[in-house]
């Protein structure tokens, strides 16, 4: 692995890891606010325009509550670790039905061994390249909820355990792996209801996230590792993505497009990695590191096996 000492100077290594309580609280209140309005903007405006626009955005923001707990899941959300943890697991993770006590071990596991027959992520990125006809109907499957189904009775099943344990102990299993989930949205829903708008919840909070949100987290899955050129190289095993603010807006919020630069200096947060690729930059890596211009270069690169 790359040393970041044997790359930058300490001084920037130093600017680099500075972590700021106050940009971390807002990142998780903006993501929040742009649910909010974005639901708003459809109950103000009902019409099938302003909820595919709603949809849209919400399924953007969603993913950016996961961009926000994979960052504490590195403990860089919040400076306090008491505070980053419980933060990011009731605000961002439990929402999206994730859990961060889970994932970060899985996540840290994916740095140490990126692209090897080690890496838990490996299953995501070796599938590529495809045919168009292969990511056509993963995307049916994810605009459809078919693949959120598929995920979420593989979590019920794993939080209810073997069947042949007593029921008393499956059902304490389960309310152990998924209470967090469950009372997270709970409350969400709560909060809508109290405000005078119960079926948001359904038809802006479910809809998305089990529709929209597994499409665009499967197109940042696959510009994050899928064709990268060398699994040797740090700075060729993962990908950055340069994006356009449509793009940032939906499919890299909160700067996850700087993937190389995430996994060559992953004690960074992530509103400094454009600083970090900067200091890369100047430092004469821009050749090293693998870039795409936009995802649609990397679904391009993704679909271009040929149809058998």
């Amino acid at each position: 692995m790359i040393k970041p000492s044997d790359i930058l100077a300490p001084e920037d290594l130093a600017q680099l890891k500075r972590k700021s309580d106050w940009r971390g609280a807002w990142l998780v209140i903006h993501a929040w606010g742009v649910i909010f309005a974005a639901m708003a903007g459809f109950a103000w405006w009902p019409n099938p325009a302003t909820f595919l626009a709603a949809t849209i955005i919400i399924a953007g923001r969603q993913l950016g509550l996961a961009i926000l707990m994979h960052d504490a899941a590195h403990k860089l959300l919040f400076a306090d670790f008491r505070a980053n943890d419980r933060i990011a697991a009731w605000f961002c993770a439990y929402p999206v039905i994730a859990d961060l006590a889970r994932y970060r071990p899985y996540h840290l596991t994916h740095h140490r061994y990126v692209q090897s027959a080690q890496d838990p992520d490996l299953v995501l990125s070796a599938p590529f390249p495809t045919t168009r006809a292969s990511l056509r109907r993963k995307i049916l499957r994810d605009l459809t909820g078919q693949t959120a189904l598929k995920q979420r009775l593989a979590q019920l099943r794993g939080a209810l355990g073997r069947p042949d344990r007593p029921l008393s102990i499956r059902l304490a299993d389960f309310w152990r792996a998924l209470h967090g989930p469950i009372l997270a949205n709970a409350a969400l829903a709560a909060l809508l209801a109290a405000l005078g708008s119960w079926w948001l919840y359904p038809a802006l909070w479910l809809v998305p996230l089990f529709t929209v949100y597994q499409l665009v987290t499967r197109i940042r899955n696959i510009a994050e590792h899928a064709m990268v050129p060398d699994n040797e190289d740090d700075f060729r095993n993962a990908r950055t993505t340069l994006a356009g603010w449509l793009e940032r807006a939906v499919l890299a919020p909160y700067w996850v497009n700087y993937h190389v630069e995430h996994h060559v200096l992953m004690f960074v947060p992530c509103y400094r990695l454009p600083t970090a690729r900067a200091a890369l930059l100047a430092e004469g890596y821009g050749d090293r590191i693998e870039t795409q211009d936009g995802y649609a270069a990397v679904l391009r690169l993704a679909t271009s096996k040929a149809a058998a």
